[in-house]
């Protein structure tokens, strides 16, 4: 029912109520029939629920398997280390994890309030979990509404419902019917629950609770999200997909090799005598399966996790709190960043940035509510007597107060109080020496407040409100010092400058005051103007500056009015064009989809709005991240790519329903994590790099042995050391490496692309390369008569040498090493340093021989195999030379 549509009176007989309220039975039954006024909570996901699916990718489906396959081979060793590698990684992603899914537990916080409330005709403090439509409520300044309600009565009632619609001023509420058609944002004469009380007092019906008001069909929304994979997670699904392809077709095709080889296989096969088969066959297998163990890059799954924990503590640092680990890289990729004005690109806190008195047009400088600035004139200091005046009648015609720092009361009543304070004007100091005795309140009938004081001997009446308003019930100017009659041009002039601030967005006051002993309005002597916004940030305008060096759109979506949010944009320099909430109501999701890349402002939109837009970006292939603080926010932060929440500012729905929070609720963080997330990404690329060309080369190594007729020139064991080892030590420390120059002068990676994209050098020439070093250093040993052991040691250390000297060159994948420092990575200075004496002391200490599998070398072999294993090295460096690269 459109209850904003309909009189008061027939409200409450459509609710079967009156205006006393419902009796306690009536109230009870009704309980029973609606429920609790509570948010109802999804199924909760369960820790063990939770923990299971940290082993659903594929890349571990394919390490399981190896697992058991070990065990059933009898590889025990191999078998536990790979296990172990699993749990590792479950154990990370289940701990980071663990508090996603808590959006709904946050939305019902909300929710655990009192509620002053009419039964039997009495007032009664009862927990709002227990209202029922037809309930009949009390709401004052301070209180947080309970639930849904159309106001019966209502005595300069303001609400602040930026939480709710994104409307960042306070909202005058009365009890008269408005049109059906109204948007939530538009229904003045209705109470949403959990927006706040800034100013005095009424009662209201209920009419909806629990999930049937505007906040439970928030949760509603929230509950049908379902988290959406990351781009990480897809590219590396893709590249687990690929590996797990290749593999089993390679594993296949030397199976099949090795059978078509052997004749008395294959004589078994054709007699069908498939035990014996099998049992012939079973070398081939372990052959097949150690080619598995090559290709698939065991340390890959817990080296990325280590790589996005490094990047979260990192962003912990600089103000930036992740919920989800993949969101580090998710950040790194976005393109479009759909920001909320207020609170977010602007402080949530009115201030005074222009004054009218005398004649003269004043700036004050500041922000926010602190109380540094200056009142200037021409540039130059305005006298204080020309504005003091002025500045003591907006602080004592005045309903705000602070108290500890925190703002009770309107807004715009708040930003008076500054301007003041500004001036060393405090409204304690002001209140003392000149006492209120009586005020008349404002009403949106009205447009102005009036309020009485005595000065000394004499009694003045105070009044501010709509400058047309004011100006009606003024026949005197007060200027320099000089009371004189207001003329037909005075207040044309006055009315000019009222339109020309109102054009700027900024909102305008006009103040008035008589000398009278009786509480009245009339006779008015017009004293000036404040004009007043809500100011964007400092930092925020460098900051898009930079999102759009880095190829990012940022769009403002607030629920302010149009010409607010273009005031605002024009500031911060955001590009596009602008649209309002009922417009974009209007269009079809494929109309948005056509114009969605050209608009930078959405004016007056609610939560279904911003899902409209994230959606429109999102079929255009944008990777979109949605800054928020209110409750509005959360569905949208949650269907986003990366939903950003304020840390300081947001409500608990929006911080759980996010991503990601920032602790500082500063814009310029976002920059930051942005600049860490493509750090982090690009580190990821230099370990897989690394990673797969050794891994590609084991397998070209393996294969050409086998189909070559070659014995094995590895051990299974090795294998699994330079996977775990050789490789994993090497490629922590890059994830860790030192960002490089220019990140943020480049576009986003785009999400279509493959994480192993533009790696030729480092994915085909280079494990061709060490493949053919490797297998001739193999038949070298076989034809000087070494032994197998010894030859497989050798290649052993020709793999393992080539993939230290690769770590280094992978500190870049688009500049020569020496251009970003060779040595500046410690961690991999280290890394590398371990795995060596590693691989030194497997081959040279007699008792780790046998467990290796390994063989002692002499100094010569071993210098040589160093020597020799730094051709890919040379290479990789010599083709980044000899190449562009591209940022």
């Amino acid at each position: 029912m459109d209850h904003h549509s309909l009189p008061a009176k027939l409200v409450l007989e459509k609710l079967r109520t009156s205006s006393h309220g419902l009796s306690q039975a009536e109230a009870a039954r009704r309980l029973v029939q609606f429920g609790p006024n509570e948010i109802k909570e999804k199924k909760s996901v369960r820790p063990l629920a939770i923990f299971l699916g940290q082993f659903r990718s594929f890349v571990i489906g394919l390490l399981i398997a190896a697992t058991a396959i070990s065990f059933l081979l009898g590889e025990i060793l191999d078998a536990f280390v790979i296990l172990a590698i699993i749990i590792l990684n479950g154990m990370l992603g289940f701990f980071q994890e663990y508090r996603a899914e808590k959006t709904i537990e946050a939305l019902r916080k909300l929710t655990s309030l009192k509620a002053i409330v009419f039964r039997d005709g009495k007032e009664a403090e009862i927990p709002a979990s227990q209202l029922v439509p037809g309930d009949v409520i009390r709401v004052e300044t301070g209180q947080k509404v309970p639930a849904d309600g159309r106001i019966l009565e209502a005595f300069n009632l303001q609400t602040q419902e930026a939480s709710l619609t994104g409307e960042s001023l306070p909202l005058l509420k009365d009890a008269r019917e408005i049109a059906a058609e109204a948007r939530a944002s538009d229904r003045t004469n209705m109470l949403f629950s959990s927006t706040i009380v800034v100013a005095g007092h009424g009662n209201a019906v209920v009419t909806q609770t629990g999930m049937q008001t505007e906040i439970g069909k928030i949760a509603a929304l929230i509950q049908q999200q379902r988290p959406e994979p990351t781009p990480l997670q897809v590219r590396l699904k893709k590249l687990a997909t690929l590996l797990g392809s290749i593999t089993v077709a390679v594993c296949i095709i030397v199976f099949i090799s090795g059978v078509i080889k052997s004749p008395e296989i294959l004589r078994l096969l054709f007699a069908k005598d498939f035990l014996g088969f099998l049992h012939s066959a079973r070398d081939l297998f372990l052959i097949a399966v150690s080619l598995a163990v090559a290709a698939i890059p065991e340390g890959l799954p817990v080296v990325v996790t280590i790589g996005l924990a490094l990047g979260v503590r990192r962003m912990a640092a600089k103000n930036v709190l992740i919920r989800k680990l993949p969101s580090v890289e998710t950040l790194g990729s976005t393109t479009v960043i759909c920001s909320d004005k207020t609170g977010t690109l602007t402080k949530n806190e009115m201030t005074v940035k222009k004054i009218y008195t005398n004649g003269h047009e004043i700036d004050v400088t500041g922000s926010g509510y602190a109380i540094e600035g200056e009142f200037l004139s021409h540039g130059k200091k305005a006298r204080k007597k020309d504005i003091e005046f002025l500045l003591k009648i907006g602080s004592l015609c005045n309903d705000a107060r602070f108290i500890d720092g925190q703002l009770l009361g309107d807004p715009t009543e708040g930003a008076l109080l500054v301007s003041a304070a500004k001036a060393g004007l405090l409204k304690e100091s002001l209140e003392k020496s000149s006492p209120r005795l009586g005020e008349i309140g404002f009403t949106s009938e009205r447009k102005r407040m009036s309020t009485q004081h005595r000065l000394g001997a004499k009694t003045y009446v105070f009044t501010k409100g709509a400058p047309d308003i004011i100006l009606g019930y003024c026949n005197h100017i007060y200027e320099s010092g000089r009371i004189s009659k207001l003329t037909l041009q005075k207040r044309k002039e006055i009315l000019a400058i009222n339109q020309r601030f109102a054009s700027e967005a900024l909102r305008v006051l006009g103040f008035a005051f008589k000398h009278a002993r009786v509480l009245e309005e009339n006779g008015l002597v017009f004293i000036g103007l404040q004009a007043m916004i809500d100011p964007a940030r400092e930092e925020v305008k460098g900051s898009i500056q930079r999102c759009k060096e880095a190829g990012i759109k940022v769009v403002m979506i607030t629920g302010d009015h149009l010409a607010t949010a273009q005031a605002i944009a024009k500031d911060l320099a955001i590009e596009g064009n602008a649209m309002e909430g009922a417009e974009l109501a209007k269009i079809s999701q494929k109309e948005l989809e056509d114009q969605v890349e050209r608009i930078g402002v959405y004016a007056r939109v609610n939560p279904t709005d911003k899902m409209k837009i994230v959606e429109a970006f999102k079929s255009k292939g944008e990777v979109v991240a949605m800054t928020g603080d209110g409750v509005n926010d959360a569905p949208s932060l949650k269907r986003s790519d990366i939903g950003i929440a304020m840390g300081v500012t947001g409500t608990d729905v929006a911080k759980e329903a996010s991503h990601m929070i920032l602790t500082d609720d500063n814009f310029a963080s976002i920059v930051h994590a942005i600049e860490e997330g493509r750090g982090v990404y690009d580190n990821l690329r230099k370990f897989i790099a690394f990673l797969l060309s050794g891994n590609i080369a084991e397998v070209l190594i393996i294969f050409f042995a086998i189909i070559s007729g070659l014995p094995l020139p590895l051990a299974a064991i090795q294998l699994l050391v330079i996977n775990l080892v050789t490789d994993g030590l090497p490629a922590t420390a890059l994830s860790a490496d030192p960002f490089e120059p220019r990140a943020m002068k480049r576009r986003p990676v785009s999400s279509a692309e493959k994480i192993y994209g533009r790696m030729n050098a480092y994915l085909i020439y280079y494990p061709c390369l060490m493949t053919l070093v490797a297998l001739s250093t193999f038949l070298y040993f076989i034809n000087t008569g070494q032994s197998l052991v010894k030859a497989q040691t050798a290649v052993f250390l020709v793999i393992t040498f080539f993939e230290l000297y690769q770590a280094f060159s992978c500190r870049s994948l688009r500049y020569p090493v020496f251009k970003v420092g060779i040595f500046k990575n410690r961690y991999l200075n280290l890394a590398v340093v371990s795995s060596f004496l590693f691989a030194a002391a497997i081959v040279f200490i007699p008792s780790l021989n046998p467990i290796f599998k390994t063989a002692p070398l002499t100094l010569i072999e071993f210098g040589s195999i160093i020597a020799v294993s730094s051709a890919g090295f040379i290479y990789l460096e010599l083709s980044k030379a000899l190449q562009k690269p591209q940022i």
